[in-house]
């Protein structure tokens, strides 16, 4: 397996709207997303041709796409961008053949470098539902600081829940990935 990341596409759009369109109502309950605020195909196409098209300075999201050699199979992206300072981040493996192999750490680092050095953050925060062990499990390992669980609406399409808080900050990040921006 040849994984990494890059920066959305326009040829990446039609996936992660499906991810997100195709979820069974029990999937996106389990990872903390309320289906009935789940945005149309026309509001992903929207918003994420908005994305790409936005400067680094000016946006209010950024994902990068997961790729197993040439085939994306999934997508990590941060919103709550203050640029300079930090941005919330959000994992997503598209198909359940892809999840729980491991391969979460690897492509965590690689999005993280382009988290780190396209908006110059000091700190990546990530929030997932407390029931959603997965996501934990690899933050943990990651070497990502737990804070604190609380309950909070942690976005648009998330009900009332209780979250995890762990945090990166960029000297903590250049130490445990031996990665210096140049």
């Amino acid at each position: 397996m040849a994984l990494s990341a890059r920066e959305i596409a326009s040829s990446d759009i039609a996936h992660i709207a499906s991810y997100w369109l195709s979820a069974s109502d029990e999937y996106l309950l389990g990872m903390g997303a309320d289906p009935s605020k789940m945005p149309t195909s026309t509001e992903w196409n929207d918003m994420l041709a908005n994305q790409i098209a936005t400067s680094y300075k000016e946006k209010n999201s950024f994902g990068t796409v997961w790729l197993d050699g040439e085939e994306p199979f999934g997508h990590c992206n941060i919103n709550q961008i203050e640029f300079g300072n930090q941005a919330s981040m959000h994992l997503h493996i598209w198909d359940s053949g892809n999840r729980k192999k491991g391969n979460g750490q690897e492509l965590v680092v690689e999005s993280l470098k382009l988290f780190f050095s396209n908006f110059n953050l000091k700190k990546v925060i990530c929030e997932p539902y407390s029931q959603n062990i997965a996501p934990h499990k690899t933050l943990e390992k990651l070497g990502f600081t737990f804070i604190r669980e609380y309950t909070t609406i942690p976005g648009s399409i998330n009900f009332e829940q209780s979250v995890k808080r762990w945090e990166m900050t960029l000297e903590k990040f250049k130490e445990i990935s031996k990665w210096n921006q140049e």
